[in-house]
C-alpha cells in the first residue's frame, strides 16, 4: 500500500507561482509513474503531469506545458509540481496518483490506471 498526501494548494492571483508537493509513505516511490491529475468542477479529470520510472520521462498536458514542471525526489520519497504564470483555468484540484510498480518510460493517461491516490489539494487562481 502507499499513502500519499498533498500539500502546497491555495488561493493565488494570475501569473502567481504554486508549488505543489506529495508525500509518500508505504513503499518507495521510485518503482512507480507518478502523476499529478486535476479535475475541476463539472469537469473530467485530466491528467496535468507525469513523471516516469525510466529516464525519467516527463509528460504534460498541452495546455500546461512550459508552465509547469514535475520533479521527484526519491530519497525524500516525494514528487513535486512547480506551477508558474498559473491561469484561472488552471483552478481545480490536483491529486498526485502512482501507477506501479513499474519500470519504464510509458504514462498513462487514463486515471483508471493509478493504483494509489491522494485526498487532493485545491488550487484557485483569481483574474
Amino acid at each position: 500500500q502507499v499513502q500519499l498526501v498533498e500539500s502546497g494548494g491555495g488561493l493565488v492571483q494570475a501569473g502567481a507561482s504554486l508549488t505543489l508537493s506529495c508525500a509518500a509513505s508505504g513503499r518507495a516511490l521510485s518503482g512507480y509513474t507518478m502523476g499529478w491529475f486535476r479535475q475541476a468542477p463539472g469537469k473530467e479529470r485530466e491528467l496535468a503531469a507525469a513523471i516516469t520510472t525510466v529516464g525519467p520521462r516527463s509528460y504534460y498536458l498541452e495546455t500546461v506545458k512550459g508552465r509547469f514542471s514535475i520533479s521527484r525526489d526519491n530519497d525524500k520519497n516525494a514528487v513535486y509540481l512547480q506551477m508558474n504564470s498559473l491561469k484561472p483555468e488552471d483552478s481545480a484540484v490536483y491529486s498526485c496518483a502512482a501507477d506501479g510498480p513499474r519500470w519504464d518510460s510509458i504514462v498513462a493517461s487514463n486515471p483508471r490506471s493509478y493504483d494509489y491516490w491522494g485526498l487532493g489539494t485545491q488550487v484557485t487562481v483569481s483574474s
